[in-house]
């Protein structure tokens, strides 16, 4: 089993993108259900900072999801479209807070792909105006991919 603590990213704060990566010990398509089922909440958490507490979706080209809960002891709502997706291979959908104009959105783009014998994300999240929006939204993706991993591997084989 790969350690949790594999998961790494980096921000590249003048073109307002950020590259995440994380190693998986289950197959793809466990880990695409992970990221597009309401197992989003198990994951996509960073204890005291954000914590993710619903999620929905209609995982389809043209779909929405939605993400609600608590940031720094405020509720938020992220909400977006889904733009592609090609389960268990590649997702990709839009990203704002709820009620922002789609001129707001940033996008994010996973890629799920045997490596071994886990399975690698790589996450390209790109169109940040703010630098300091993009430089937190890279230290949350770290820390949601290391959950992940950790949510994932003590789960089991075949979660």
């Amino acid at each position: 089993m790969v350690s949790p603590e594999n998961a790494r990213a980096v921000a590249d704060l003048a073109e307002g993108l950020i590259l995440a990566t994380v190693e998986v010990a289950a197959p793809p398509d466990v880990v695409f259900h992970a990221l597009t089922s309401d197992a989003v909440t198990q994951w996509w958490v960073n204890p005291g900072v954000f914590d993710t507490r619903e999620w929905s979706a209609d995982t389809r080209v043209g779909g929405a999801w939605r993400a609600s809960g608590v940031g720094r002891g405020k509720p938020y709502v992220l909400e977006g479209e889904f733009l592609e997706v090609d389960a268990p291979k590649k997702l990709v959908h839009t990203w704002r807070p709820a009620g922002a104009p789609a001129s707001a959105s940033t996008t994010v783009t996973y890629v799920v792909e045997p490596a071994g014998d886990q399975t690698r994300v790589t996450l390209r999240h790109t169109g940040f105006a703010s630098r300091d929006t993009c430089l937190a939204t890279c230290v949350g993706w770290e820390t949601s991919f290391s959950e992940l991993s950790r949510v994932i591997s003590s789960a089991g084989p075949g979660s």
